[in-house]
């Protein structure tokens, strides 16, 4: 039974951040002397997370979009936290340099991530593990919410988060970037080189980053040991732009070194205990994390009469160390293969009807090369097979749908020990039928209407199967289960756009029933000394819930957006401390007054009446914003076994500033300044792990806070050759 929540959502997004051009190709100027217009290009806006290119107005699925601007001007320690102010999205952290992103309460291996055009296959599985994807090489973010599993496959079951790297350059053009940021918390120390250009069809992008960091502070923690991180990252592009299409070569490299917080303290004073190092140290302490990431990509693109023929080839290799007593003998090692494959054919649109066909899979091998061990090695396979359409009726009416067949099996490897058995060798088969249907009514120039229904699937991954160890990211042990079933989501949504010349908003709501949700209980069993059983098993879930606001705009050059989100997620027959889902994102709301004292002045004097004289603008595009974040104090926990515990609410108050600076009409450098959590708060976000850590017996209070007063200077310097 699909239960339905008739929630209004008005989602207000700023036109300077909450959306902005996907595609580069089909870019949209603004006009800042009509801000009726400028709204009224978003709808014109190309997407790509639906099957081929879709203006905005005519997808009937859910999809926020982060613009270049926005990431530029936004201070993050990762590409997840970066975007984690969009409404319907969150992040599980642990410390500053990992986060997970969170779809509408669903999270983990329910959401894909899509980077270099294909699938980004690490541990995703685990709780201290991140994204692995240089921040400094994404230049838009595109968020599918609610099952995309008819484009994606299994585990799109919450939606997906597309990663758009730097488009490449037009014909002749050569252009480089130098761009550097600091946190004064932290004191994060970040640069970025890039160097690209596009002569005669051949094209290239090389980049280059380095970002350290040390121990962040708090106003009730001091410094946390065990929060500095190290990352590193490159890229190289090398390939043809013509008129037949295009193939292009992609290799990525990712370093990250993150140290562990423990959240261990003195019994005496309830300090944390500290690490090797100073805190003020960027040099990593035991333990600590060592993961690396290739990626080589092979993107192709062929135009045709009728339409185009894309093919994609990626291979991954993940590395995982755990270092725990010795900073050169690690404890676990896991080591990740992936090689995925998507090849697609888009028709040309005729008689309003657009039809696409394809098929795409992957093949993985993993294997644990350390002294410890979680989960066996294991090979996966699958591979599915869909086609989409999409119909537009007269000038309103837009109808998209599609169907798809997924087929993915899985082999875990015995592994005996000393003491006895510790994985069983065992295989499993899944088949999944899933699809979608949905209709967009463009009622006026002023209303957009969507209705769309999804049916979404998920296979157990490997630790859900067959875990059998100590997860040091969760401190337990936990156990697998070989009989557990695929997931099976269907999603309604229902959405309502409006622009007009002095408000814009946008309603959102959506109602997800899940079959066979799979998640852990604790047993009395205890298999390892101090650390209690956790088993994987199954049962119905539902989500409720909705996002909502709305973008005042009295005068072109000032914006009031206020939004709200809001997921209800419940285990359908349980018993009250186990009703609810855990790691629920609490109900948020933000609010942000922005005022544009100068915007888009390209060719903008200054007249000096006193002197008769005319002078160009030092500056261009300049702004001051004020926000507050508010989250809600959440009650709706998983209480049982002391799994979670009541987050209180709290409100972070930021500031923000930006501006172009010009030289003789031309810009040459950009520059933001961010003051985030202005008045220095201690909290606690409801999805940080580290609110588990160790009580302070001093002051009463349980597990390690987020970050406190940080403001950050960042400068850009782009170079046209």
């Amino acid at each position: 039974m699909l239960l339905l929540c008739i929630c209004m959502t008005v989602a207000a997004q700023d036109n300077n951040n909450k959306r902005g051009t996907i595609n580069n190709k089909h870019h949209h100027a603004e006009d800042s002397t009509d801000v009726f217009f400028r709204h009224l290009q978003l709808n014109e806006l190309t997407v790509t997370g639906v099957t081929g290119d879709t203006k905005l107005k005519h997808s009937t699925t859910p999809i926020s979009i982060v613009s270049p601007e926005v990431l530029r001007s936004t201070a993050s320690t990762n590409i997840i936290d970066a975007i984690s102010h969009q409404p319907g999205i969150s992040q599980l952290t642990t410390g500053g340099s990992i986060s997970k992103p969170i779809i509408r309460g669903l999270g983990y291996n329910r959401v894909v991530v899509m980077s270099e055009g294909v699938r980004q296959e690490g541990q995703q599985w685990g709780d201290e593990h991140g994204v692995e994807v240089d921040g400094s090489n994404v230049n838009s973010v595109e968020i599918l919410k609610g099952p995309a599993s008819l484009m994606y496959g299994s585990d799109a079951m919450a939606g997906v988060v597309i990663l758009h790297s730097q488009p490449t350059l037009a014909h002749g053009e050569m252009r480089a970037n130098i761009s550097s940021e600091y946190q004064t918390n932290n004191g994060l120390f970040a640069y970025h080189l890039s160097l690209a250009g596009n002569q005669n069809g051949l094209v290239w992008d090389a980049r280059y980053s380095d970002k350290m960091a040390h121990a962040y502070k708090n106003k009730y923690d001091g410094y946390v040991p065990g929060s500095q991180f190290r990352e590193r990252a490159g890229k190289l592009l090398l390939g043809v732009n013509k008129e037949w299409g295009h193939s292009r070569l992609s290799w990525t490299v990712y370093h990250l070194t993150p140290s562990i917080i423990e959240g261990e303290r003195e019994t005496e004073t309830g300090e944390l205990v500290g690490s090797s190092v100073s805190p003020k140290s960027y040099s990593k302490s035991l333990p600590f994390q060592q993961v690396k990431h290739y990626k080589l990509v092979w993107d192709n693109s062929l135009n045709l009469s009728s339409g185009y023929l894309k093919a994609i080839i990626g291979y991954q290799q993940n590395r995982r160390q755990e270092f725990e007593d010795s900073e050169d003998d690690y404890e676990l090692y896991f080591k990740l293969h992936s090689l995925t494959y998507d090849l697609r054919y888009i028709t040309n649109e005729w008689n309003g009807w657009k039809l696409s066909t394809g098929i795409g899979g992957m093949y993985q091998k993993s294997s644990n090369e350390g002294e410890e061990y979680l989960i066996p090695d294991y090979r996966l396979f699958d591979f599915g097979i869909y086609a989409t359409f999409s119909k537009s009726i007269g000038n309103h009416w837009t109808l998209n749908g599609g169907v798809r067949y997924d087929h993915r099996r899985l082999h875990g490897y015995e592994l005996i020990e000393e003491d006895g058995v510790r994985f069983t060798d065992f295989s499993r088969h899944f088949n999944g039928l899933t699809g979608s249907i949905g209709a967009v009514c463009n009622i006026n120039e002023y209303f957009n209407l969507r209705l769309n229904l999804a049916r979404g699937f998920r296979t157990p991954n490997m630790s859900e199967l067959a875990s059998n160890g100590v997860h040091e990211g969760s401190v337990r042990y936990e156990m697998g289960n070989h009989q557990l079933k695929a997931e099976y989501s269907l999603q309604a949504d229902l959405g309502i756009d409006f622009t007009s010349r002095y408000i814009s908003a946008q309603m959102a709501l959506f109602a997800n029933r899940i079959n066979n949700y799979i998640y852990t209980h604790r047993v009395a069993e205890e298999i390892e000394e101090g650390y209690l059983t956790y088993v994987y098993t199954q049962g119905d879930a539902r989500l409720l819930g909705f996002e909502a606001g709305v973008d005042f705009h009295p005068v072109h050059s000032v914006h009031f957006s206020n939004t709200f989100s809001y997921v209800d997620a419940q285990l359908l027959h349980a018993n009250a401390d186990t009703k609810y889902l855990p790691f629920t994102p609490a109900p948020k709301w933000t609010s942000e007054l922005k005022w544009e004292l100068l915007h888009h002045s390209h060719s903008t004097v200054m007249h000096h009446h006193t002197s008769g004289t005319i002078h160009r603008s030092f500056l261009n595009n300049l702004y001051v914003a004020a926000g507050i974040d508010c989250y809600m104090r959440q009650t709706h926990i998983y209480s049982a076994d002391d799994t979670e515990s009541v987050t209180p609410g709290y409100a972070l108050i930021n500031f923000s500033a930006g501006t172009d600076i010009q030289l003789h009409g031309k810009k040459v450098a950009e520059f933001y300044f961010t003051a985030d959590n202005l008045l220095n708060k201690a909290y606690q976000n409801h999805l940080s792990r580290l609110k588990y850590t160790d009580e302070n017996v001093v002051t009463g209070r349980r597990g390690v806070y987020n970050m406190g007063r940080n403001i950050t200077f960042k400068i850009v310097v782009p170079i046209k050759m």
